[in-house]
């Protein structure tokens, strides 16, 4: 996977209009603008507190603006390859789900009143059908998943009716990152089929009503979109690795709509409301403690309790880890709310030190065959170094196709190491040879050594004995035959070696005649 480095969360401010309710209740309005800058004050002026944020959006922005500026990156990011996440945090009543656009009525409002994930529908697929027209475009498969977090249990909003016995498990993936065992992921083909299915999970959601949200969501949901992109091979390339690009990618964009905080005594919920109050401030508490202990560098260091809750263990890669994130959060601007609306601030402000680290999602498997493939190239080279031949490797080509999966990998693997360990015995063969000839050669060099020696003494002693008289006929015969029988020994050594070395490269083109025949 390609690092980009680390960036961090951006935050987005949106403050809603105030409601009816709350001027008939005579509200008056606690967050003021500061002209030409992402930045609000909270409080009388007398005594306010001030807030900077990268986007900030009053009460007239269009949806089309937070789309375009928050949004639209995230889009381009996602069909790069890249993991994105969306995440609208703030109390009941702040108008989470209608920026977002996951309601059940997500399609029945005019268009420039549509949330945001209607219009990365229209912009994904408008996106992708403007890259198709290119033939060296990859192929695309888009897929959908769509998940609520009601009462600490995960339901599937695409497969609500599951079997009785059937279980959602948050697991960590080393490659794909934080999954649910389980959950369904439908591939859609149009933006009308991607509509339909948000429309049938937003109908299953669990809402209900309490004295601060007429229609409140008693759920944490996730909506996620899928893009798989396989490249097409261009003539003379593989076909899992185009001009040196990864052939699969898989990324996700996940559109997180967070129930909102809301205090008991205001919101005068019982029974079945007041437990499903306790879960959600539950699940936005252990949120909020791993924002803080994200943002504080200290805290950092230590250990991240993401298994706190299922909701920040869900979103453990969006905070922090493989994702790049955006974060909208949505306040009120009445005085009534002046407390929940600084504690979103304060979160919302201390998110934004949080700092992630998003990769290229290259598909697993193709990664593998990435890797395997340069290996099999590698040892090519360094058999046809010790053969000095070509080597054939159409087995090895054809292992790979467009298709990868879980046999294709294992019969390159398979291949891989008989290469590498025919490779190593031929290193081995070579280190033997090479070792021979450097025993013959050193002999050489010692006869020669031994020779110029003798013929050096020769010259000399002379053929007198130490009184300068003419030595013998008998002695010098003694001394030719010492000297013919030294040479016969190194002789015959020579032979000896020379023996040997034919019946090793006699041994050799027999092993070779064997592997051929196999």
């Amino acid at each position: 996977m390609e690092n980009t480095g680390e960036i961090t969360v951006s935050v987005a401010l949106r403050v809603r209009p105030l409601l009816a309710k709350e001027r008939l209740e005579r509200s008056s309005n606690c967050i003021r603008f500061v002209p030409n800058e992402p930045q609000i004050l909270l409080g009388s002026r007398e005594n306010s507190r001030a807030f900077t944020f990268d986007n900030v959006f009053s009460p007239d922005g269009a949806q089309e603006d937070v789309f375009v500026t928050c949004i639209q990156p995230l889009v381009d990011s996602t069909l790069n390859g890249y993991n994105a996440t969306v995440l609208a945090y703030g109390q009941t009543g702040s108008g989470k789900t209608h920026t977002m656009g996951s309601g059940s009525t997500a399609f029945d409002v005019p268009i420039e009143e549509q949330g945001i994930i209607p219009r990365v529908i229209d912009y994904l697929f408008d996106t992708i059908e403007a890259r198709r027209a290119d033939p060296e475009s990859p192929e695309y498969i888009v897929k959908v998943s769509f998940l609520e977090l009601y009462n600490e249990e995960i339901r599937d909003m695409l497969n609500p009716t599951p079997r009785l016995d059937k279980e959602y498990i948050i697991r960590e993936d080393p490659v794909l990152g934080i999954i649910v065992s389980g959950l369904e992921e439908k591939q859609v083909n149009a933006r009308e089929e991607m509509q339909q299915q948000l429309a049938v999970g937003s109908t299953a959601r669990t809402t209900g009503s309490t004295q601060m949200n007429v229609e409140s969501s008693r759920s944490h949901a996730i909506f996620t979109v899928i893009v798989q992109q396989t490249a097409r091979p261009s003539p003379g390339v593989s076909d899992y690795e185009t001009e040196g690009s990864p052939s699969v990618l898989i990324s996700k964009f996940h559109f997180v709509d967070l129930a909102g905080s809301e205090r008991i005594k205001r919101t005068k919920a019982e029974g079945i409301r007041l437990k499903e109050g306790i879960n959600i401030n539950s699940g936005l508490l252990a949120l909020g403690n791993v924002i803080s202990a994200l943002g504080d560098e200290k805290q950092k260091a230590k250990h991240i309790n993401y298994r706190d809750s299922k909701l920040t263990r869900l979103l453990q890669d969006s905070l922090g880890g493989n994702s790049r994130t955006v974060m909208i959060a949505c306040v009120s601007p009445a005085d009534t709310n002046f407390e929940e609306t600084l504690n979103t601030l304060k979160y919302a402000d201390r998110a934004r030190k949080i700092k992630n680290k998003p990769v290229l999602n290259l598909d697993p498997a193709a990664a593998k065959l990435h890797e395997l493939q340069k290996l099999v190239q590698f040892l090519q080279g360094e058999l046809e170094k010790v053969t000095g031949r070509p080597v054939d490797l159409g087995s090895v080509s054809s292992a790979a196709s467009r298709i990868v999966d879980s046999a294709q990998v294992s019969a390159l693997e398979e291949r891989v190491s008989q290469l590498e360990f025919e490779n190593s015995a031929l290193k081995l063969a070579a280190k033997r040879s090479q070792d021979r000839v450097d025993l013959v050669m050193r002999t050489c060099v010692e006869l020669r050594m031994e020779r110029d020696i003798w013929a050096a003494t020769q010259n000399i002693a002379s053929l007198h004995d130490e009184n300068g008289a003419l030595l013998p006929s008998p002695v010098l015969s003694l001394a030719d035959a010492a000297v013919s029988e030294l040479m016969s020994k190194h002789l015959r050594k020579i032979e000896e070696l020379n023996l040997e070395i034919a019946e090793y490269e006699s041994g050799k083109r027999k092993g070779k005649k064997r592997k051929s025949k196999r």
